[in-house]
């Protein structure tokens, strides 16, 4: 029964993950219209730039704080799932000591996942606006 419950949350973790990672390969195009070929190196990189397409790595909304708040909801999100599961495991224990300390653990490290999930937020938002700031 464990091995069958691993199983599913590996492939229900797997599903989104793959997802992420087809979505990072498949970007959208990206089509110059106006581009100076001999305008150098930047203007090249202009150039080659999409126009959603953040111009900075540590800038609000750039690339680094996007990957960064993905992971961290899906971290989240498996913590609140983890809860949900062991209120189901506690209700259904029927009194069994074994069984209700197992649910009790599920349930504390669940909570204690969610707490580092919104600290790890919280910290990288803040190294985030320090980087911002001094550029």
């Amino acid at each position: 029964m464990k091995t069958n419950i691993k199983q599913y949350l590996l492939t229900l973790l797997a599903v989104p993950a793959f997802a992420l990672s087809v979505a990072g390969v498949v970007a959208p195009a990206a089509y110059a219209v106006d581009c100076d070929v001999n305008s150098g190196i930047n203007g090249a990189a202009e150039c080659a730039k999409s126009e959603d397409q953040p111009a900075e790595l540590f800038a609000d909304g750039g690339i680094f704080q996007k990957i960064t708040d993905v992971l961290l909801f899906i971290i989240g999100a498996v913590s609140v799932i983890m809860l949900i599961i062991g209120g189901v495991r506690y209700t259904i224990s029927q009194g069994d000591s074994s069984a209700v300390t197992s649910a009790k653990n599920t349930i504390l490290y669940a909570i204690i996942g969610l707490i580092v999930a919104i600290l790890a937020y919280a910290v990288v938002h803040f190294v985030i606006g320090s980087f911002a700031n001094q550029a």
